[in-house]
C-alpha cells in the first residue's frame, strides 16, 4: 500500500508522471485561477456577474414603467342615483291623501304624484336609482289619493242634489238680481231641509 502521489514522483509502477497532467500547486478545493469551488472564473459567487457584483442598473438608474395607452380605460367614480323622483312621488302621494277633501286638490296632486312614481319605477329599472320601493309607494299613494278625491266629490253631489242644492241653484238662477226672489229661494231650500231632516233651521222668534 502506497500513500498519495504528488505531482512530479514517481507512482507504484516507478514512472515518472507528468507534472502537466496536475494543476498548479495550491489549495485543494480551488479553482485554476485561485478562487473557491462554487465560484466564476473571476472568483465570484454564483448568480452574480462575472465582475462579482450585481447586475448593472439600466439606464436611467430605474427600470422604465410600462408605456400607459392613451385611451385605455379608466374607472369612472360610481355616479350618485337619481333618487329624486321617487321621493318627490312619495310625498305628493301622502299629501294627495290626506287632502282630498279639497275638491279636486287632491286629485291633482294625486296625478303628479302617479307620473312620478313611474319615471321613479322606470330609473329604478335602468339602475339609475336606488329608491324602487319609495317611488311605487308614492304611486300608490297617489292612486289612493285620486280615488279618495273623487268618491269625495262624487257624495258631495250626491248629497247637494239630496238636500235640494240643485233645485236651490236653479232658483237662484231664475231669480237673477231681484232681491226678494233671491230669499225666498233661500226659505224654500230651508224649509226643504226642515222637511226632508225633520230638524229646524230656521229659529224660533
Amino acid at each position: 500500500m502506497t500513500g498519495p502521489q504528488y505531482p512530479g514522483q514517481p507512482g507504484p509502477d516507478d514512472t515518472p508522471r507528468d507534472p502537466g497532467q496536475y494543476p498548479p500547486p495550491g489549495q485543494y478545493g480551488q479553482t485554476p485561477q485561485g478562487g473557491q469551488y462554487g465560484s466564476t472564473p473571476q472568483g465570484g459567487q454564483y448568480g452574480s456577474t462575472p465582475q462579482g457584483g450585481q447586475y448593472p442598473p439600466p439606464p436611467g438608474g430605474q427600470y422604465e414603467a410600462a408605456p400607459q395607452y392613451a385611451g385605455g380605460y379608466q374607472q369612472q367614480p360610481p355616479a350618485s342615483p337619481k333618487n329624486g323622483m321617487g321621493i318627490a312621488a312619495l310625498i305628493l302621494g301622502i299629501i294627495s291623501v290626506l287632502a282630498f277633501w279639497t275638491f279636486g286638490f287632491g286629485i291633482l296632486l294625486g296625478i303628479v304624484a302617479v307620473i312620478l312614481g313611474i319615471v321613479g319605477r322606470n330609473r329604478a329599472k335602468r339602475l339609475e336609482a336606488t329608491n324602487k320601493g319609495v317611488a311605487t309607494t308614492g304611486l300608490v299613494f297617489g292612486i289612493l289619493g285620486i280615488i279618495a278625491g273623487a268618491v269625495f266629490i262624487a257624495l258631495s253631489v250626491w248629497v247637494f242634489n239630496e238636500v235640494g242644492g240643485r233645485d236651490l241653484t236653479d232658483c237662484l238662477s231664475n231669480a237673477g238680481s231681484d232681491q226678494a226672489a233671491i230669499e225666498q229661494c233661500q226659505q224654500d231650500f230651508t224649509s226643504n231641509l226642515e222637511d226632508r231632516f225633520s230638524v229646524t233651521i230656521t229659529p224660533s222668534p
